[in-house]
């Protein structure tokens, strides 16, 4: 029975009893004009009286002049019949009704039946939306059935060694004889190991869309309850709904919420989870063997699982869903761009390489926004301005026009953001700068925008020096310009990134010749702290003043580099703070005539309207 038949039952049912009651007290409620029986009697004797209904022991009166009231028999009055005859006063009667038998049941069990009615309210609140009053440990899970999967693996992009490694379940899952034939055994469980909105979720429901077979989707958290040993019920009664269906796909989301390592007391030492986790670990590989049942589990804390359920037998395979390099996102951004009206200057290219860090859910997301933007402007069509506008909403959050600047503010910010633009081009091996805008988002004045030319998988010594050169140009343009006494705050946040930057490449990465190549901090695991990551040093003090030391000197080197490349430049630093000013954004080709000093000084700001 649906949920809307049972409440269109339960409202008729509070609706009879209701209307019972009110019936039983009409009869009572209904005489508000009364007089005494003495004084009826008196108003008869005067000839007063035109009309009686008798209806029992009630009498309604109705007077010559059309007045009525009612008044009550005390006691049973024989004579009373004679005397109304006597005067000539009409006498009419009503026969006496008394409920029936089911109103009277109904109202003799009305305090039990909202008793009874209580009780169920509560048992459901408890079972935190169960499907009813015993279904605490039934089966949660939610099935698609194959007809209803339309993801295939030409859904999923960004991740093709992924694709790869579960490819081979679907064949199995198709022709499970060519595997059997030869004594091989297909994995039991695939865990899918990586960031949050990577796509494994998607890459699971590709599987099975692609096989053709039931899948059954639950998540981690819908197995604990606030009753000890409910989980491991479900878990017992989901694999026996699945073996009906087998060959079939059973997938839990986020599954360290009950697969968490056991006996460190992490977690409080949940009775309910571990008793849960116990049995997946049986269902999974134990007695009883669950043929053509593929497990797939999804989690991005790998590194809390307890190992029982990583031990070849259950989780066989590990899949790593990464977040997707330069081609993976470009492969993602075809993917969602083909769900909406987009125009034909759209270069997926500029847009994955603008995007480093990304996840797939993230790039939906900037897709989407760029399609909220444009139906805002009532633009028929996206393009590439509203695209770049949605990713800077996302990178640095959305633009505040209701700030008011001062044309001090803007202008030290216009320097500060051409400073760190200078010298990223000047300095060797750095990304290229494509954007600059001095227009406030989020928590920042301003921003200058790099774009790699690929993804960064190790990072040359060079590189990060440029790096540190950079992040200290804007700091310098206002020291240049105001002077050292009339320098800002706004970069704090670059001072914090470089002073990180120069320390892990003295303690971790082994570039400061007086330490050499030597590990100065360690990682440790803190259990009970959910195994979070902390830094112990186990070294001498001279050995950390001489880390101190060099951390300074890198600093100190990469700082003057930067210092003289913009007092070699200081034209360009004008001309280019003109600009944000007068533009408050300005692109890369922009920025290629300035840094190449094309009417630096004369036609500058003519030829970037011209541009515009």
């Amino acid at each position: 029975m649906s949920d809307s038949a049972k409440n269109i039952i339960i409202w008729l049912f509070i609706s009879v009893m209701f209307m019972s009651v009110f019936q039983s007290f009409t009869a009572r409620n209904s005489f508000n004009n009364r007089i005494s029986y003495t004084a009826f009697l008196s108003e008869v004797n005067k000839n007063k009286i035109s009309e009686v209904t008798i209806d029992g022991r009630q009498i309604e009166i109705i007077s010559k002049d059309n007045n009525k009231y009612y008044t009550t028999i005390p006691i049973n009055d024989q004579k009373l019949l004679d005397i109304l005859l006597l005067k000539n006063i009409k006498i009419f009667g009503k026969s006496p009704i008394s409920p029936g038998f089911f109103t009277s049941l109904i109202i003799s069990w009305l305090p039990m039946f909202l008793l009874i009615g209580i009780w169920i309210f509560f048992v459901r609140q408890l079972q935190s939306g169960g499907k009813g009053a015993m279904s605490f440990g039934k089966d949660k899970s939610k099935m698609l059935p194959e007809n209803k999967i339309k993801t295939t693996f030409s859904d999923v992009a960004g991740c093709d060694e992924a694709k790869e490694e579960v490819k081979e379940l679907v064949e199995y899952l198709k022709k499970p004889k060519k595997f059997k034939k030869l004594g091989g055994k297909i994995p039991k469980g695939i865990l899918l190991i990586g960031p949050p909105g990577t796509g494994k979720t998607l890459l699971a429901k590709a599987v099975a869309g692609e096989a053709k077979v039931p899948f059954f989707t639950i998540s981690g958290s819908d197995f604990v309850e606030m009753f000890v040993g409910v989980g491991a019920s479900r878990v017992r009664d989901m694999f026996e709904n699945a073996r009906k269906f087998s060959p079939c796909i059973i997938f839990i989301d986020e599954i360290d919420a009950v697969g968490r390592q056991r006996g460190t007391g992490l977690g409080g030492g949940h009775d309910e989870r571990e008793q849960t986790l116990n049995q997946i670990l049986v269902e999974m590989d134990g007695f009883e063997e669950n043929q053509g049942i593929i497990l797939i589990a999804a989690t991005n804390r790998p590194d809390v699982l307890d190992p029982a359920l990583l031990r070849p037998g259950r989780f066989d395979r590990r899949v790593v869903v990464s977040l997707p390099d330069v081609k993976g996102r470009k492969q993602i951004l075809k993917v969602h761009i083909k769900n909406v009206l987009v125009k034909k200057n759209i270069s997926t290219s500029i847009l994955a390489r603008g995007t480093p860090g990304f996840s797939g859910a993230d790039l939906a997301n900037l897709v989407n926004e760029a399609a909220l933007l444009s139906a805002r402007l009532n633009k028929d069509r996206i393009s590439m301005l509203e695209f770049e506008m949605s990713k800077d909403k996302i990178i640095m959050g959305t633009e505040r026009k209701s700030m008011i600047m001062t044309e001090k503010q803007k202008e030290c910010t216009a320097y500060h953001e051409a400073g760190h633009t200078i010298v990223g081009r000047l300095v060797p091996d750095h990304d290229p700068a494509y954007k600059v805008t001095i227009i406030p988002r989020g928590m920042s004045l301003g921003a200058t925008f790099f774009l790699p030319t690929d993804d960064q998988i190790s990072v040359s010594k060079q590189k990060l020096e440029s790096k540190i050169s950079t992040l200290y140009g804007g700091r310098l343009a206002e020291e240049i310009i105001y002077g050292s006494k009339n320098i800002s705050t706004g970069a704090s946040q670059d001072i914090k990134m470089a002073t990180n930057i120069a320390r892990n490449m003295v303690t971790k990465w082994g570039f400061s010749k007086k330490l050499g190549p030597i590990l100065y901090t360690k990682e440790k695991e803190e259990i009970f702290l959910g195994k979070n990551i902390s830094i112990s040093s186990n070294i001498s003090n001279n050995t950390i003043r001489i880390i101190d030391k060099e951390i300074k000197t890198l600093i100190e080197s990469n700082y003057n580099r930067a210092f003289k490349i913009l007092k070699d430049n200081i034209d360009i630093l004008h001309a280019m703070k003109d600009a944000l000013i007068k533009y408050e954004t300005i692109e890369l080709f922009q920025i290629d005539d300035l840094m190449n000093r094309r009417n630096v000084r004369e036609n500058i700001n003519s030829k970037i309207d011209k541009k515009k």
